[in-house]
């Protein structure tokens, strides 16, 4: 036989005889540390020379007898002796001054306090939705010639961008004069529909050329010179940068040709995406800062001015705007950044610390230390976590109770075990 075949058949008979050991002597219902069943002065083996309530196996909390005997493995039963204290709660239990130092057993106080978050997120920079514009022609021509031609290139309001050649342009020209010359040969006429009709027709004819985007100068060049141009200018509605160029020198375009996308970059939008268990803690308003690894020990701030109202399906994550102010052009679109908003607090709350929360799936339970060895599992119901060690309770703990941040999951297991017993026990008395 293999030193390895000998191991494993050892192995879970010592794992069984560990585990007894501590079944019987290390945490006891009632907070006894000595081996069970040990005879009291009294002759009891419970303390005060009270009779046990039961007996169960140490390894095996399901195997509950009403007498000391063996359990299927072996081992002793250990006898449940009722609590010493007359005022524990139902569902407590009494663990002795000695057991309590030895599994560090630590408590500390359910209080009032402002509660807050700082919501830690990556985001990136992004144009400003607001401060883009596109640039289209309202007739169909051909490109003569090309002003703006590349991308990334700065314009500024009013600036010119392309010359365009349309023969619907130049009828208009035309008749445009003919109406300047029709409105001035029938101003004096002395019948009033003959000096209407002429007003009427320059109105029409110079409102086209207006409709079509041409600018006011160019129509009033027009009109002073009474020469007819073959091409007229398009110019930026708008002040930035150049993002995308959809027309070259000599292209035909069409009324629903996009020739340029202009975006004006003195202003920036940083989208970061905040999970959806943090967006309780934001609010329209609240000041974000940021940090770009572009611009090492430099902080940035802005106010927070959007925040999604649906989450993304595949993140489960909300989006969150904050805009910043890039007068000076160091923000890049598609850079990312890390950023930190404060959350609004949350003033007065009840709170513990999260360390002492028991979370078990379906519930959340606490251990309250009564005093005097006494302990109380309590099912609270927890509000926002700051994330920082404290926890809101709406419910289940009072100001003032001591709760158990350390060994609760001991304790919690012991009474949930002590719990099963006398359901088993009621179980085989019936």
């Amino acid at each position: 036989m293999t030193l390895r075949r000998l191991f494993q058949m050892l192995l879970p008979v010592s794992v069984a005889l560990v585990l007894g050991w501590w079944g019987r002597g290390f945490l006891t219902h009632d907070g006894d540390s000595t081996p069970s069943p040990a005879i009291s002065q009294e002759g009891s083996v419970c303390p005060g020379g009270a009779e046990p309530l039961y007996w169960k196996a140490p390894m095996d909390p399901t195997y509950v007898r009403d007498e000391p005997g063996k359990s299927p493995m072996g081992m002793d039963l250990v006898p449940q002796c009722p609590d010493a204290a007359t005022d524990v709660p139902e569902g407590a239990i009494v663990i002795d001054a000695v057991t309590v130092q030895n599994i560090g057993v630590r408590t500390l106080r359910a209080e009032r306090r402002d509660l807050s978050r700082a919501i830690r997120a990556v985001g990136r920079v992004a144009y400003d939705e607001r401060r883009v514009s596109h640039v289209h022609t309202k007739v169909q021509g051909w490109v003569e010639r090309l002003l703006v031609d590349y991308v990334g290139q700065e314009v500024e309001r009013g600036q010119a961008l392309l010359e365009i050649y349309s023969p619907e342009l130049v009828a208009t020209q035309e008749e445009l004069l003919l109406a300047a010359r029709y409105r001035e040969a029938t101003a004096n006429s002395p019948f009033d529909d003959v000096r209407e009709g002429g007003e009427s027709l320059f109105r029409a004819t110079r409102r086209r050329l207006e409709l079509w985007d041409i600018a006011d100068r160019d129509i009033q060049k027009l009109l002073s010179s009474g020469e007819v141009t073959r091409t007229l200018t398009l110019y930026a509605p708008g002040s930035g940068v150049v993002t995308r160029l959809g027309v070259r020198s000599g292209m035909q375009v069409k009324q629903n040709t996009n020739l340029y996308t202009i975006a004006d970059l003195s202003s920036v939008w940083l989208l970061a995406q905040v999970y959806e268990y943090e967006l309780p803690w934001l609010e329209l308003g609240q000041q974000g800062s940021v940090e770009l690894s572009y611009l090492p020990g430099e902080t940035l701030r802005g106010p927070v001015t959007y925040i999604s109202p649906f989450l993304d399906p595949k993140t489960r994550t909300a989006e969150v705007r904050i805009e910043l102010d890039n007068s000076d052009g160091r923000l890049k679109p598609e850079m990312f950044a890390n950023t930190v908003i404060q959350g609004a607090p949350r003033r007065g709350a009840l709170a513990i610390s999260s360390e002492a929360v028991i979370h078990s799936g379906t519930r959340s339970v606490v251990i309250v230390a009564l005093g005097e060895g006494r302990f109380e599992p309590r099912d609270v119901e927890l509000g926002l976590d700051t994330g920082d060690g404290w926890v809101e309770i709406l419910s289940g703990v009072d100001a003032g109770d001591e709760v158990v941040v350390s060994s609760q999951f001991l304790i919690d297991s012991e009474s949930n075990l002590r719990e099963a017993g006398r359901k088993l026990l009621a179980a085989s008395q019936e």
